[in-house]
């Protein structure tokens, strides 16, 4: 047959989708693939908390049944940001942490012996000291009035008391020791090592002796320098280093009526806290130093790490190292002597051990006072943050202070009203009638 005889059959033509059946069309498959993912995501939480693998499969078969497994949950550890769980220790490292802060937690209790407390102010001049408190309190008091607005005076008069105190403690009272003098000649001594305590050293509490040798060759005496523990022995005493200066200061913040905590740090150094019912925060004091309030003394003055800031008082424990370590990158020393959710079940059981007997109130008022208090370490550590993350963008520092101003915003808006007044009356062309080209004028009638 010949190929022009040959009948071909027409090619149909298919008309493209419009608009409306393509969409129709998209969604009815996103519908589906969004099924399919779901049902999909939902399978693999089902297996992975049943222990088993979550294989591939067809999502057309049923899903199979949940097996019973022994396997342990599965740790998540992408996950960050969550709250610690207090831990009981276990190792033997914990367990001589542990047992080492319970065995510090009894400095602070040794100070609450009222009779005690009353002899010890025997030895205060209490009326220089309530004198001096007065005056600055006036002083203060004043200072805040003048600012107006009802502005708050910086301290309130207990502290002031405190502050007196320190400065009669330092200036007058207690005397720094490195190598004590030689009792019979008055020459210099040369340490020479150890000495056990004899029975009356003993007898007062005297851990350790350090003994030294007269530098005198026709002396060579020996003077022994015991290490008293107890604060009410270092009222006879009045000298000592660091741990005798927290210790007897301490005792004699509370004598005067304040509530005290003694801060043991990691690093070798000791100091003191006092409660400032004025500001209703605990303040840093290190008597050493004649320092009040100053927190950063540490690590940006003394350029120093440090690891653990465990603070005791009769009624607690805190870990307060984020009062001290503004910047852990630079001066956070390594902690490692127990797991952080340890530490936390150590200070739970501390406080437990001292509120034990107290009444119930007295207890709620407590962590009240815990729970204003870890509000207030955590805003350290965001402030922290802010100023790091400032000194890296000034810019963004100046606009954020300028932003933050109220007077600052005032009168800018007050310039950009003024601008837009200008230009209103521009456009009307001095008659009064709005402008329809003048977004100010849209609206107007």
């Amino acid at each position: 047959m010949a190929e022009s005889s040959i009948r071909r059959r027409p090619v149909p033509q298919r008309n493209p989708l419009d608009d409306a059946q393509s969409k129709v069309l998209t969604d009815r498959f996103r519908q589906i693939l969004s099924t399919k993912r779901m049902t999909e995501l939902s399978t693999r939480s089902v297996l992975s908390r049943s222990g088993s693998p979550a294989p591939s499969r067809d999502f057309s078969s049923p899903i199979p049944s949940r097996q019973p497994s022994n396997a342990s949950p599965p740790s998540y550890t992408s996950l960050r940001n969550i709250p610690l769980v207090p831990t009981e220790p276990k190792d033997a490292k914990s367990l001589r942490f542990k047992n080492m802060l319970h065995s510090l937690s009894n400095m602070p209790v040794k100070w609450e012996n009222p009779g005690l407390l009353d002899e010890a102010l025997l030895s205060v001049p209490l009326e220089q000291i309530y004198n001096e408190a007065e005056e600055e309190s006036q002083v203060l008091q004043a200072e805040a009035e003048s600012l107006g607005n009802g502005k708050k005076a910086a301290w309130g008069y207990q502290d002031c008391v405190v502050r007196a105190l320190l400065r009669w403690f330092k200036r007058s009272f207690f005397q720094w020791v490195n190598n004590p003098a030689c009792g019979k000649c008055g020459c210099p001594t040369i340490g020479v090592g150890m000495a056990a305590p004899n029975p009356d050293e003993q007898a007062r509490g005297a851990a350790q002796v350090e003994l030294y040798k007269c530098s005198y060759e026709q002396c060579q005496e020996y003077e022994r320098f015991p290490r008293y523990t107890d604060a009410f022995v270092l009222l006879q005493t009045r000298r000592g280093r660091v741990g005798e200066w927290a210790n007897c200061f301490g005792m004699l913040c509370r004598a005067v009526g304040s509530r005290v905590r003694w801060v043991w740090n990691s690093d070798d150094h000791v100091w003191i806290e006092v409660y400032s019912l004025h500001r209703k925060r605990w303040v840093h004091i290190d008597p050493c130093e004649e320092a009040w309030d100053k927190p950063r003394l540490y690590t940006e003055g003394w350029n120093k790490k440090l690891g653990y800031c465990i603070a005791f008082s009769a009624d607690g424990a805190m870990d307060v190292t984020r009062r001290y370590v503004r910047n852990p990158s630079l001066h956070a020393n390594e902690r490692s002597r127990a797991p952080e959710a340890v530490v936390l079940f150590i200070m739970d059981e501390i406080r437990a051990m001292r509120r034990q007997n107290l009444a119930k109130q007295e207890k709620f008022r407590l962590e009240g006072e815990d729970m204003r208090e870890n509000r207030e370490l955590r805003q350290l550590v965001v402030s922290s943050i802010t100023a790091e993350v400032c000194k890296m963008f000034p810019d963004a520092l100046y606009q954020n202070s300028s932003r933050s101003d109220p007077d600052a915003q005032k009168a800018a808006e007050a310039r950009q009203n003024e601008a837009a007044e200008r230009i209103r009356r521009r456009a009307e062309g001095g008659h009064g009638n709005p402008n329809p080209q003048n977004p100010h004028d849209q609206g107007r009638h």
